[in-house]
Order: structure tokens, then C-alpha cells, then sequence
């Protein structure tokens, strides 16, 4: 194995820090759905990194974007969800507002993480043009198994520790008010990258 784990960390550790569509995922979990939330929301996008580390060892995504037609519709489809999932969050938050604090129906489900991690063209285009760098001259499936472990040890640890201090948070403030705050937040955030995508 030949993969360049030294040269990998500073290239992934921005992109793993970063509030993107899963670290609003994940926050948003955390408040609707708690621990259980928290893991399935860590878990669809594991999953999800997974699948690019798949798909790219395969060749399948050097195809999808040697496909202009192919890689837009891509877009499309995973702007359009995250409009889906913000909008979702933003009616969960206000309806936590009316008094709605047992309303859990929009924590996100490890389907729907999955999802949006696998149809986000930013993880897409990472895997294909930085993390193919330091995958090895052979490339193959098990390197980018291996930076996908990686990557999604990072993810992990920085989001449990993000999340577990804003779980904390809503034990001392009044937890229907944040859960309000969170999800709106999240759902706008999620809208202003989907829009932000459109636009670039």
C-alpha cells in the first residue's frame, strides 16, 4: 500500500471541519433526536463516504463526471434535496416553537444522510480530485477504503465532540427554545447551500 496518510491529513482536515450539509445533519440530530439521532445521522454519512470511496475505486465516478449531462442531473437531484431536508428542519423548528418539543419527526433518518452525503457534487468532486491524490499509483478499492476510514474518524470525533457540548447546552438552556433555533438554522443553512450550489 502506497497511500500518502502524511500528506492526506492537512489536505482532508478543512473540508472534515468545516460546517458543510452533514455537520447540520448531525447538530440538527442531535437536538431532535438525541444519542439515537446523533449515531444514525454519523452513520448515513459514513455510509455515504464509503460509497464515493467505492464508486471512485471503480472508476464509476470519473464517468459520471466525464458526462456533463450526467453530472448535472446529479446536481440537481442533490441540491433539490437539500432544499427537501432544510425545508424539513425549518417546519420542525417551528413547530417546536408551538409547543412541539415531543415532535421527532423530522430527526434525520440514515437513509436520509446517506443520501445527501452520496448526492452532495462537492464529496464528489473531493474524492475524485483530492483524495485520488494520495490513494497510491495503483489506486484501487482498499486505498479508498482506507482514506475513507480515515476521513470518517475525523468526521467523527470532531462531530461527537461538537454535538455532545450542544447536547450539554440544551440540559442548561430551555430545550424547546434551541431545538427551535437549531433547526431553523439548519434548515436555512441547508437552503443557502443548496442555493449557493445552484448559483456556482
Amino acid at each position: 500500500m502506497d497511500i500518502n496518510l502524511h500528506g492526506f491529513m492537512p489536505a482532508l482536515l478543512p473540508v472534515a471541519l468545516s460546517p458543510g450539509a452533514s455537520f447540520t445533519l448531525v447538530m440538527s440530530s442531535a437536538i431532535a433526536g438525541g444519542r439515537k439521532g446523533l449515531l444514525r445521522t454519523l452513520a448515513g454519512t459514513a455510509l455515504g463516504i464509503y460509497t464515493h470511496a467505492v464508486l471512485i475505486g471503480l472508476g464509476i465516478t470519473a464517468v459520471i463526471i466525464s458526462s456533463p449531462a450526467t453530472f448535472a442531473v446529479l446536481k440537481i437531484s442533490g441540491n433539490v434535496y437539500l432544499l427537501w431536508l432544510g425545508t424539513m428542519l425549518i417546519r420542525s423548528g417551528i413547530r417546536a416553537s408551538h409547543g412541539g418539543l415531543t415532535d421527532t419527526k423530522h430527526s434525520v433518518t440514515l437513509r436520509e444522510a446517506w443520501i445527501a452525503n452520496v448526492l452532495n457534487p462537492k464529496a464528489i468532486i473531493f474524492y475524485l480530485t483530492v483524495v485520488s491524490q494520495f490513494a497510491g499509483k495503483e489506486g484501487g478499492i482498499s486505498n479508498y477504503l482506507t482514506l475513507a476510514s480515515v476521513h470518517i474518524v475525523v468526521m467523527c470525533v470532531w462531530l461527537l465532540v461538537v454535538s455532545r457540548t450542544l447536547v450539554v447546552s440544551v440540559k442548561k438552556t430551555a430545550p424547546l427554545l434551541l431545538k427551535k433555533y437549531v433547526n431553523i438554522a439548519g434548515g436555512i443553512l441547508l437552503i443557502a447551500f443548496s442555493v449557493h450550489a445552484f448559483v456556482h
